[in-house]
């Protein structure tokens, strides 16, 4: 079962072209890592699959009706938004309450549980623009979270973060896996690489499927990262 499939996009910006003609499959429920160096079009990739940017050419097609949650790197969040963090989880909430009617005491409920996911509930007060880079990272994936989509996709979301950070976003990704989410993950950590069900890797503006991900290597070309809990 597929949860996106891309025929032949095509997809740049203004003198940078990324993508040319890029085929590809995502596969429906379990973790797929999207792995690629800086440049290979991992944040484009997710943009497209979000409904953000537009093919130039070719297509993207969802074979899920749900609205995807995108979570973001922090170093894209704007710092100086003035909203707390109660706030910002709560936004993951607008597109299934709207803008103007009230959060129900269900969406509440929701939007609590996701700030426990991510250990930031003793937060929940405090502005955004305040919190060190960790926790506003741990508070974008909880706003991702509390949208309860089918599709989740994350920019390199524990990129730089503490092993405690670490491990409670690998948990939560693999809860959602195991409840049948559809979790899209770009990373430069060939640990987290290896531990998902699927892989696909960018390079030169073509994707390459394995279906293996334990046989993803530095071999590959890519300049990963490793994390501390590297064996």
């Amino acid at each position: 079962m597929q949860a996106y499939t891309l025929d032949s996009v095509a997809f740049g910006y203004p003198g940078r072209p990324v993508f040319r003609d890029l085929s590809l499959t995502i596969h429906r429920s379990g973790v797929t890592a999207l792995v690629g160096n800086n440049g290979s079009g991992k944040s484009t990739l997710l943009s497209l699959l979000a409904g953000i940017e537009k093919p130039h050419a070719g297509r993207v097609r969802a074979h899920l009706p749900d609205r995807p949650a995108l979570v973001v790197q922090q170093s894209a969040a704007a710092a100086a938004f003035p909203v707390t963090v109660r706030g910002a989880v709560s936004m993951g909430r607008w597109g299934r309450a709207g803008l103007v009617r009230p959060l129900s005491r269900s969406d509440r409920r929701t939007v609590e549980r996701a700030m426990d996911r991510m250990d930031i509930r003793s937060l929940a007060a405090h502005p955004l623009g305040e919190l060190s880079g960790g926790q506003r990272q741990r508070a974008l994936v909880a706003q991702g979270l509390a949208q309860e989509a089918r599709i989740l996709l994350l920019d390199e979301p524990d990129a730089g973060l503490d092993q405690y950070a670490r491990e409670l976003i690998t948990e939560a990704l693999r809860a959602e896996a195991a409840r049948g989410v559809t979790v899209v993950q770009a990373t430069h950590d060939l640990v987290r690489a290896r531990a998902a069900e699927h892989c696909l890797l960018l390079a030169g503006g073509q994707a390459s499927e394995h279906g293996n991900p334990r046989n993803v290597s530095a071999g590959n070309g890519i300049q990963f990262e490793r994390s501390p809990d590297f064996p």
